[in-house]
């Protein structure tokens, strides 16, 4: 604003004691000071506020005026509630060194001046940044992308000092502010998109409110432009796939104006996303149609042919013949009227997009996944963090399958410690899943071991596909499993009917859990124990904390209850699979 129209506020009262002809001055900030030297806490162009604490005598002024004009400061206001008049010593200096002076009536209060300037400059920044994002809207849908989200979140925090990120569902950065200053931790960020899911399932109002901390985050949802309606009548068909604005501060009390200006800023990033959505169809399409083939059954020669056309897309600069591995996901929410397969697709590309270079839980931050030396989200550590980004994923009926493409490996290994691990794919994005899911719906995963050829690629599919029934019999909204598992007992459990499940496990448990109800024993904990060491009793004594007599008495109170002898084979396996289905 200008220090003349702040002068033009009658309800302030404030007078110009000099400086007439630098009333054209732009006011971008106000500070309240009695500091000897405010000069570390200036950044130019604020009007300063004092109330003269800091002048002892005459010979004050003059440097504390220097200092401020050094600063770059708009203007001075000096309040009249301490000496009853501005001096005139201070009023020499200002008209020395050209800086405008202005008195402040004892009557009126700092903070309101304040609130002034503050509400002023904040309505003026707001309409500059709508103009530029204006200008930013018409050049991206024009035309090429003018810099992506990054540039409207570096808009946001130069032209209203506030701070943004752009989230994925699953609580991925997807773009972050280029200027200096902390980065987002990976919790905090699977933090907000979970409280973001939950809210949106709900049909809570945005933006969303979230205290993390002594840190309030305020949460835009970033619609698609393309959205049908059908998905807007649903809103379980796209909370799981669409991004989210994170906005460190508290939106709570903002005008109408910059609500709007926010809505705006979430309508260009929009734009940017359903621009990515749109290069993703190449791929998409290629393993759509590698999907086909393998499933009717397509000569290896057939299948290997349309690999070596899809490998330089998914993956350049790796050959033709890289190694694979399959991902089948499927999303169910409960009444089966909503398509999975779609919602499944889009998720699956958000969990398998490898977050951007220096984003938390990039590649190269310390302690992240796919960093050296760290346990990582199981991809290849060989990779870079764009290789993902060109995973291939399509869909069929309920189900999504990732064609995951992976860096050759050497004839010494068998590819079975490369690729995606399942029991680290869902590490991070767990608990957003589950909110999004709100108690109607489920995620399962399974994930195939890599193969080296096409004749590989039918087994691989098949594979992943038993894989994730193991993960849909284990309790949980969000569960995977790997073909690791498919090796043991587990791969028979999905198979066999709940019902006959429920049966096995309340014949045998029931009685151990009754007991451990009324007498407290710990009857069921024991028998795990048990299990895990072997039968051994010195081993299982020691893990429980228990003297062996002590040990004895349980493990017959549970034979005598279910009629069982644990000293047999038999018995030991039956007690271990009603553990297991329990």
């Amino acid at each position: 604003m200008r220090l003349r129209a702040l002068l033009d506020t009658d309800a302030l009262g404030l007078r110009l004691l000099g400086g007439e002809d630098e009333l054209d001055r732009t006011v971008r900030g106000v500070m309240t000071t009695d500091l000897r030297d405010p000069s570390r806490y200036l950044s130019g162009g604020e009007l300063v506020l004092t109330g003269l604490a800091w002048r002892r005598d005459a010979t004050d002024s003059e440097p504390f005026v220097r200092i401020l004009v050094g600063a770059g400061v708009t203007a001075l206001a000096a309040g009249e509630a301490e000496l009853r008049e501005v001096p005139q010593d201070l009023i020499v200096a200002c008209a020395r060194h050209r800086l405008p002076l202005l008195a402040v009536n004892e009557s009126v209060a700092f903070a309101a001046i304040t609130e002034h300037v503050v509400r002023q400059v904040s309505g003026e920044r707001a309409g500059d940044l709508a103009a530029v994002v204006d200008r930013h809207r018409r050049m991206m849908t024009s035309g090429p992308a003018g810099g992506g989200p990054d540039v409207v979140l570096d808009l946001l925090g130069s032209d209203l000092d506030l701070r943004a990120w752009v989230l994925s569902p699953a609580g991925r950065v997807v773009a972050s502010p280029r200027v200096s200053g902390p980065a987002l931790p990976a919790d905090v960020c699977a933090g907000l998109a979970a409280e973001h899911l939950a809210a949106t399932r709900t049909g809570r109002r945005a933006p969303h409110r979230v205290a993390v901390g002594t840190t309030t985050y305020s949460l835009f949802p970033i619609r698609s432009t393309g959205r049908t309606a059908a998905a807007a009548r649903d809103v379980r068909e796209t909370v799981l796939s669409e991004w989210l604005l994170a906005v460190e501060a508290d939106a709570g009390d903002w005008a109408e104006e910059r609500l709007d200006l926010l809505h705006g800023v979430t309508q260009l990033i929009a734009v940017e996303r359903d621009r990515r959505e749109a290069a993703r169809t190449v791929r998409r399409r290629l393993a759509q149609e590698v999907l086909e083939l393998v499933q009717t059954g397509a000569a290896p020669a057939e299948i290997a042919a349309r690999l070596r056309v899809a490998a330089p897309v998914l993956l350049p600069g790796m050959g033709a013949a890289p190694h694979w591995q399959v991902v089948v996901a499927g999303v169910d929410w409960d009444g089966g009227e909503i398509d999975g397969g779609p919602v499944a697709q889009a998720l699956l590309e958000e969990i398998l997009v490898e977050p951007s270079p220096g984003s938390p839980g990039s590649p190269g931050s310390p302690g992240s996944p796919g960093s050296p030396g760290s346990p990582g989200k199981g991809y290849p550590q060989s990779t870079g963090p764009e290789h993902f980004d060109r995973v291939a994923v399509a869909h069929t009926g309920d189900e999504a399958v990732a064609l995951v493409p992976l860096p050759a490996v050497s004839s010494e290994h068998d590819g079975s410690e490369t690729g995606i691990l399942a029991d680290t794919l869902l590490q991070s994005v767990r608990d957003p899943l589950t909110a999004g899911l709100n108690d109607d719906g489920r995620v399962t995963l399974g994930v195939s071991a890599a193969v080296h050829s096409a004749e590989g690629l039918r087994g691989a599919l098949e594979e992943a596909r038993h894989a994730r029934r193991v993960a849909a019999a284990r309790p949980g909204r969000v569960c995977a499993a790997g073909h690791q598992e498919l090796a043991s007992h587990v791969l028979l459990l999905p198979f066999v009917p709940d019902d006959v499940r429920r049966a096995f496990t309340a014949r045998l448990l029931d009685p151990l859990r009754d007991y451990d109800r009324r007498h407290r024993a710990e009857l069921i904990p024991t028998l795990e124990a048990f299990l895990d060491c072997d039968g051994s009793w010195t081993r299982c004594a020691t893990r429980l904390h228990l003297h062996v007599n002590t040990l004895r008495y349980r493990v017959g109170r549970i034979e005598q209850l279910t009629s069982r002898d644990l000293s047999r084979l038999e018995d030991k396996l039956d007690f271990f699979l009603a553990l297991r289905m329990s």
